[in-house]
């Protein structure tokens, strides 16, 4: 009988992205180095919560004509652009989402990234149903969209990852109180006949971020029928040391409320 698998979700508050990036890097590498001994241990998968400083990030397979801003645009926003190695085109992250970050190692539950990006889109709408908002996926195209009778579709979360021997990183940023606006500065995931929203905009009412982080924990763990546990800033630095056996300098800063 296989081993019970457990996510560690680690909330870790406001993070330069570069530094979630790296830290992600370890985590995987943590894992596909497990997977690779000869006596690989049950070690549970992570999943990153976290917020982020306003950047602009472009997957592998975009294309840059979708950056509309100049680059005094961006240092006017205080926003900068990275180049990264996900799938999927340009994206915004900044204050207001939850940037999830799973890293899992998928050959323990089944490997299939397709039926991975399902999943990750099944755990945001039923998310987002639990508060009020009714979402779908929309015409083949990864993400979580609010629709509408009239058709007028609106983004509200976008994915985009990158697996290397079944292990999985990068994930979904779904919109809670984000800053719509600066997704004015780029073509959203390369699609410019659609719009983008937030949580608190279909609600028009504040939504409350820990709530939020909460459920997609309790989403992942019917999805993927495993156990999830959340840890806080303090904690999870502490897991997360004692996790990759090294001293992980990841700074701390509190997420800014919205």
């Amino acid at each position: 009988m296989e081993a019970e698998q457990t996510i560690i979700f680690c909330r870790m508050g406001r993070l330069p992205y570069q530094e979630g990036w790296e830290l992600q890097q370890r985590i995987q590498q943590r894992l596909i180095d497990n997977k690779r001994s000869d006596n690989p241990l049950n070690l549970p998968h992570v999943c990153l919560l976290v917020e982020h400083p306003p950047v602009f990030t472009l997957g592998k397979s975009g294309n840059e004509s979708n950056l509309i801003a100049t680059p005094a645009e961006l240092e006017a926003a205080g926003a900068s652009f990275v180049r990264i190695d996900r799938g999927g085109d340009i994206t915004y992250h900044g204050p207001g989402q939850i940037v999830g970050y799973p890293i899992l190692d998928l050959g323990r539950f089944y490997t299939d990234i397709h039926r991975y990006l399902r999943d990750l889109e099944e755990i945001i709408i039923r998310t987002c149903r639990h508060f009020g908002i009714e979402t779908d996926r929309f015409d083949g195209k990864t993400g979580v969209w609010v629709t509408t009778p009239a058709g007028s579709e609106r983004k509200i979360c976008a994915m985009g990852i990158r697996c290397s021997r079944w292990v999985t990183m990068h994930g979904f940023a779904l919109n809670v109180a984000t800053e719509i606006d600066h997704f004015s500065m780029i073509v959203p995931c390369g699609i410019g006949d659609r719009g983008v929203t937030s949580m608190e905009m279909e609600k028009l009412s504040s939504v409350d971020r820990t709530a939020v982080e909460s459920e997609i924990a309790k989403n992942f763990a019917d999805v993927f029928h495993t156990r999830t546990q959340i840890l806080d800033q303090n904690d999870a630095r502490a897991f997360l040391q004692t996790y990759l056996d090294e001293e992980v300098l990841v700074p701390i800063h509190p997420a800014k409320s919205n």
